[in-house]
């Protein structure tokens, strides 16, 4: 398979060079087209795997830019039923495979792939997404899914609705009423909690204590929730490049890494260095106090606004989870050789962040109030009294009190 690669880049698609992709393999080559080098703006688009420069770049597996560009579990069950229905004709053997059966429309970043000069951008459908007001009959395909009774009706409509995103649960792209793209995330038949209300819950949270995050909004569907969160990969029509954490640590996709490991790629290709910095501090305690246990690599990502340098994007996928369920879950570790996470430890590497110890201490005072509020932020924005007796293990905790004492210079 060879395809061309282009990317937007402020309002117009630029064709930035050539993929080729083995056949029944995972392993891949880049190489940038002579024209993009020859640009006084070219960057690379993906830092560490393909950085700018002639030739050939060659990879085991497929380069983290693109693969940011694919889908996750959920995305890759409706592709495979999409495949056993013959929704789908082309079987997905490689990880690219997977990348061209996202729709153009949706797909994460400003990536796009066709075949060659005088073809149209390859996508699974028209590009025309369901409103917000259907998210019921979302909800009813994303249900059919999940209990394996899908029709090929339901397939082709979450197809068609730019479905396969990433993350494990049942999502789909939306039109908000402005024209806005966002997702929507639904709740799963087997849910032993109300888990949008907790995103909602912990994204607002963040919001309080001082982190940019993602616009969000909890919207009623029958007698569930679904989680809407405005894409801030979009500014109207204008795609924004955007790369995980992963790709930017040239990582594979699963490995947990560090926080100190990401300060130090911001350090190395960040856009607002001392800004980022700190935010990604305020993250790490954040994250740590609210009991986010979906925090890997993937769940951090960086957008681009200037030639080569990257920002942090908002914050999203912030998820509260309860004690008993983190057995199996793991943590974005603080540094390199951390065994178990402690609010000690994350002050002992605030200045990997550029923080003395008096402005860590500030910082994370923010962070404890707005944590520590969180049932009566709950009671803001109008959950059920039932829903936040499930969240009370992921707010309440020894870390809190270790977070006080710190304070408190105990």
């Amino acid at each position: 398979m060879s395809l061309e690669v282009h990317i937007d880049w402020q309002g117009q698609s630029h064709l930035v060079g050539r993929l080729h992709a083995a056949d029944r393999s995972t392993s891949a080559s880049f190489e940038y087209a002579s024209k993009w080098l020859q640009r006084d703006d070219a960057f690379a688009i993906d830092p560490t795997s393909l950085p700018l420069q002639r030739g050939a770049h060659h990879g085991g597996t497929l380069f983290g830019a693109i693969q940011d560009c694919g889908p996750d579990r959920w995305g890759r069950v409706l592709i495979e039923r999409a495949v056993r229905k013959k929704v789908l004709t082309q079987k997905p053997y490689r990880d690219m495979d997977y990348v061209l059966a996202m729709d153009d429309m949706t797909r994460i970043g400003a990536l796009r792939f066709r075949l060659d000069g005088g073809s149209p951008f390859l996508a699974t459908t028209t590009g025309k997404l369901p409103p917000l007001v259907r998210l019921s009959a979302l909800l009813r395909a994303t249900d059919a899914i999940h209990g394996e009774t899908e029709t090929v009706q339901d397939l082709r409509f979450l197809l068609g609705a730019g479905s396969p995103l990433g993350g494990a649960r049942p999502k789909s792209a939306v039109s908000l009423a402005d024209g806005q793209l966002a997702l929507a995330k639904f709740p799963k038949p087997d849910d032993t909690r109300d888990m949008a209300a907790g995103e909602i819950l912990a994204l607002t949270l963040a919001e309080q204590a001082g982190i940019r995050v993602a616009a969000h909004r909890l919207v009623p569907v029958g007698k569930h929730g679904a989680a809407v969160i405005t894409r801030f990969d979009r500014v109207g029509n204008h795609r924004i490049p955007f790369i995980s954490a992963a790709t930017l640590l040239g990582l594979p996709h699963g490995d947990s890494g560090a926080y100190t490991m990401l300060a130090d790629g911001i350090r190395r290709f960040g856009n607002n260095v001392p800004g980022d910095l700190r935010e990604l501090w305020r993250r790490l305690v954040f994250s740590l106090l609210a009991s986010n246990f979906d925090d890997h690599l993937r769940n951090h990502g960086f957008l681009m606004h200037a030639p080569g340098r990257w920002t942090l994007s908002p914050a999203y996928d912030i998820n509260p989870v309860p004690e008993m369920e983190r057995v199996s879950m793991s943590k974005t570790a603080i540094t390199e050789n951390q065994e178990e996470p402690t609010m000690a430890g994350a002050l002992a590497a605030a200045p990997r962040f550029g923080l003395k110890v008096l402005e860590a201490k500030q910082i994370l005072q923010e962070v404890l109030k707005s944590v520590g509020g969180w049932r009566e932020t709950g009671r803001q924005l109008r959950l059920k009294a039932a829903t936040l007796d499930t969240y009370v293990s992921a707010f309440d905790h020894e870390l809190m009190g270790e977070a006080k004492s710190l304070i408190a210079g105990k």
